[in-house]
């Protein structure tokens, strides 16, 4: 019961304000602006995304989000939205959506949680046009071996309590395994905790 009342209440509103900082709404405002067209954001979370998107260059955004509890949180973004919004309650392993119907997908600070990173970014590849991009901006697995050490053996306990959080996920590799090629990519640590703090961001189109 109290696993139960921590992932649909308490849980849903500590991933809203961690994923609030100052240093990841800046990675937000530096690459939500360039969507364009259909779009659909993976992990819609809180919906902290929204505020960053380019009514101009948005025709609709297909919010994607598994989580009850998330999607409540998001529903007071969406009336003041000046674009159309639409939530879908889906995994990112299965999306609803036809083949070559996407503009543009979104994900940020959404693959960590995923459980089955390759089959969702294959859905992904699958739904996006092929002149379609991906942009992305995620935490993962960092470069330096100490702080890699430290990631390894924090991950187990990280999962269980941040919702399946990982903290050792390569993301350039796996977008390179699914059949993306990375024409953009940005990496540095994020000011904050080492360990949750490198940050690759960018653009990926279908390869």
């Amino acid at each position: 019961m109290i696993g139960q009342l921590y992932e649909k209440h308490l849980l849903p509103r500590l991933v809203h304000l961690a994923c609030g900082t100052g240093p990841i709404t800046r990675q937000r405002a530096t690459w939500i602006p360039r969507a364009a067209g259909r779009v659909l954001e993976i992990g819609f979370g809180s919906g902290l995304n929204t505020p960053f998107y380019n009514a101009a260059r948005v025709q609709e955004l297909v919010g994607l989000e598994p989580s009850d509890g998330m999607a409540r949180l998001a529903g007071r973004m969406l009336p003041d939205s000046p674009f159309p919004v639409r939530l879908v309650t889906a995994g990112a392993e299965d999306i609803p959506l036809d083949t070559d119907s996407v503009d543009t997908v979104v994900t940020t600070y959404t693959l960590c949680t995923v459980p089955e990173p390759r089959a969702a970014l294959a859905e992904m590849r699958r739904v996006l046009k092929p002149s379609g991009r991906l942009l992305f901006c995620e935490h993962g697995v960092a470069p330096d071996a100490s702080v890699r050490r430290w990631q390894e053996r924090l991950n187990p306990a990280w999962r269980a309590l941040a919702g399946g959080c990982n903290l050792t996920r390569d993301v350039p590799a796996l977008l390179a395994a699914a059949g993306f090629d990375v024409t953009e990519l940005a990496a540095d640590y994020l000011p904050g905790w080492r360990p949750a703090s490198w940050n690759t961001a960018g653009c990926a189109r279908v390869r």
